[in-house]
């Protein structure tokens, strides 16, 4: 495997990234909505597909340059390997259940005429994020490293390990100005993508939180 075809990959998935954390910028999104505020609308719907098409580039180049294995799961740590990533999956599509689908892909945004720049889902605490603040994130670090490695597939997983820190932190920024000391609260309890057993809610902390952010919702107090 040549080193320039590795450089290549990581330009690649280094455009993705500058490109997908540009456009969920509430700069990029407050430029839109000060010049096309009709178009806010339907902004989370074009952002979704534009993120889904671009990712094929990297993903269409790591394939293409498919090399030898680094290393392979064999016997019994390949059951448990394809198992742990098979919970991972399931975990994924269990936790659907706890978000507003319809905001998160942007049909509710354009049904209602939304133009806020600011996520319209409610603050909530669902199981797992009682344990991690970010659960697509270590669910899908799990997959990504329970995996067949060769320097392709090593090189993606390393860029996208770094850009989920990265991407957390930038969202949290956005989280914090529309949620405010609710979330600074809830970010000191649970750590952001690595379960730590010391630090996480109970239910009836996470209940408690969620009455609170409700509370200050109702009054108009978000973000305070």
């Amino acid at each position: 495997m040549r080193i320039d075809t590795i450089l290549y990959l990581v330009l690649l998935w280094s455009g993705y990234f500058v490109i997908h954390s540009l456009l969920a910028s509430l700069t990029v999104k407050q430029w839109l909505q000060d010049r096309l505020p009709r178009a806010m609308s339907y902004y989370r719907i074009v952002y979704n597909v534009v993120a889904t098409l671009l990712l094929i580039f990297p993903v269409g180049f790591m394939i293409a340059q498919h090399s030898d294995p680094l290393w392979q799961w064999q016997g019994a740590a390949k059951w448990l390997a394809n198992g742990v990533a098979i919970t991972a999956i399931v975990a994924f599509f269990w936790t659907l259940r706890y978000y507003d689908m319809g905001e998160f892909t942007g049909i509710k945004q354009s049904r209602e005429r939304v133009r806020d720049i600011h996520d319209q889902e409610t603050f909530k605490i669902s199981p797992l994020h009682r344990y991690v603040r970010h659960p697509w994130y270590s669910l899908a670090l799990v997959i990504i490293w329970s995996r067949d490695m060769d320097y392709m597939y090593l090189t993606t997983g390393i860029m996208l390990s770094l850009y989920f820190f990265l991407g957390a932190r930038l969202e949290e920024i956005k989280l914090l100005a529309y949620h405010g000391d609710r979330y600074r609260q809830y970010c000191e309890k649970v750590p952001g993508i690595i379960p730590r057993p010391w630090r996480y809610l109970t239910k009836a902390q996470a209940l408690q939180l969620q009455s609170k952010a409700m509370i200050a919702h109702v009054n108009g107090n978000i973000g305070k």
